[in-house]
């Protein structure tokens, strides 16, 4: 099984394999149109390897675009060169986990390094629909309308969670604050439980 990253795939027949190369009969071909609305997840910078295994599950349930978000209360920080090379990271395990769950679309890992804040409030202006994950929201992620197209941008804070200041500032952009229970998940598996739900609310799952 073949796939370009952009909706492409073909399926093939191994017909050689050499040093450093494999020969490919194609046997046929596909194509598969890019979700709508789309699906994407601004996750605040963990530190550790938390920021990746997040990474590594939205992938395989579906996230169509990560943006890296450098949250005041973010304790890892990604500066120059290093940044670079952590955003890296995350597009390389966005790039396996798409190969494992057989996925024609790869996700959009952020542009630049990270985001930051003023940059996400204005991705939250533009989206059909924003959310914020927060354990102190009232209304719950299983009962938000949801438009029928275009972005919906859910924000994903980090290991300290967000701050009541950029809480007031994406509120202010239009974004709703939401939430899945009454326990509190980490970074890691926040974004991975909010995208089960919306996959199975948009009728992808």
């Amino acid at each position: 099984m073949l796939a370009d990253g952009r909706g492409g795939t073909a399926s093939g027949e191994v017909t050689a394999v050499g040093r450093g190369s494999v020969d490919v009969a194609i046997t046929g071909r596909a194509y598969a149109e890019a979700a709508d609305p789309r699906l994407v997840v601004v996750q605040g910078i963990a530190k550790g390897d938390r920021g990746e295994l997040a990474v590594q599950a939205m992938t395989e349930i579906g996230v169509d675009e990560i943006l890296p978000w450098a949250a005041s209360r973010s304790v890892a920080q990604w500066r120059g060169d290093r940044g670079f090379r952590a955003r890296d990271k995350w597009a390389s395990a966005a790039r396996e986990a798409a190969k494992q769950a057989r996925r024609s679309w790869l996700p959009v890992i952020g542009g630049e390094p990270d985001c930051s804040t003023k940059q996400v409030t204005a991705r939250l202006g533009d989206a059909a629909k924003a959310l914020v994950l927060h354990e102190e929201a009232t209304e719950r992620l299983t009962a938000v309308d949801l438009p029928e197209r275009g972005e919906i941008v859910l924000v994903v804070g980090p290991e300290g969670g967000i701050s009541a200041a950029e809480v007031e500032t994406f509120v202010g952009a239009g974004a709703t604050p939401v939430r899945l229970g009454r326990e509190v998940l980490r970074t890691s598996t926040a974004g991975v439980a909010a995208l089960a739900v919306l996959s199975v609310r948009l009728n992808r799952w």
